[in-house]
């Protein structure tokens, strides 16, 4: 699989750390940064899954629990969520939509095999230097006929505006999270090897709803932001 390095793009320069360290200093502000236009609103968008029809859930990268939230409020009754930083799986604790929560990592969660009828996994792949583990275990979990839905962000968007995922520390210095890009034809390449076959495929560009949230990002408008893929396991 082709690597391409994101320190060839990369225009902001910050000291970058590793994912446990990032998310457990971003916890605090985490929910106040990311928005549900990045990720929520393009799982509207998907035609498969039928939310209705999934019945056990894995969270994976579960982080506060957004996702898993999402996903109860859609009448999943039962999801399991896992996570390598032990700050955000105590806040998706409080939540209380996941009926399990681990502290794992995704691509070896320690879950049981075939057990899910849905996978799913949102921004969290960009952290990741090879897709084949986590698409591989995506599949172990999977049940036969189960899909395996995956948000991520856009590799023209992080190409083209060179910027890492970040926060603001306690100190107020900007902080990367060690980021990788991702090619679309990498997803296909390794759900494809994982024995997944694509269901559906979702493209999310800025546009007015948006800017209306993010107003200074009006020089990418038209750009894709993020993608959500959709795979079944036959």
């Amino acid at each position: 699989m082709r690597r391409v390095d994101f320190q060839t793009f990369d225009a902001r320069g910050y000291r970058t750390v590793d994912v446990r360290t990032g998310y457990g200093e971003w916890v605090a502000h985490y929910e106040d940064t990311v928005e549900d236009v990045m990720d929520l609103a393009l799982l509207e968008r998907l035609v498969e899954p039928s939310w209705q029809s999934v019945r056990r859930a894995a969270d994976l990268g579960c982080g506060t629990g957004r996702t898993g939230q999402w996903l109860r409020d859609r009448g999943v009754t039962r999801v399991d969520g896992v996570d390598v930083t032990q700050e955000m799986l105590e806040l998706a604790r409080r939540r209380g939509a996941h009926e399990r929560l681990v502290e794992a990592d995704a691509a070896a969660t320690g879950l049981p095999g075939g057990s899910y009828d849905l996978v799913i996994c949102s921004l969290i792949d960009e952290h990741l230097d090879d897709l084949r583990p986590l698409y591989a275990e995506a599949h172990r979990l999977a049940a036969p006929g189960a899909a395996f839905v995956l948000v991520t962000f856009h590799p023209h968007f992080i190409m083209t505006s060179g910027m890492p995922t970040h926060y603001t520390n306690a100190a107020g210095e900007p902080v990367a999270i060690a980021t990788h890009v991702h090619l679309i034809s990498d997803h296909v390449a390794a759900g494809l090897g994982a024995g997944w076959r694509l269901a559906d495929l979702q493209e999310n560009v800025i546009d007015d709803t948006w800017l209306a949230v993010k107003p200074k990002w009006e020089r990418f408008r038209n750009h894709p932001f993020s993608a959500a893929y959709t795979w079944r396991k036959d």
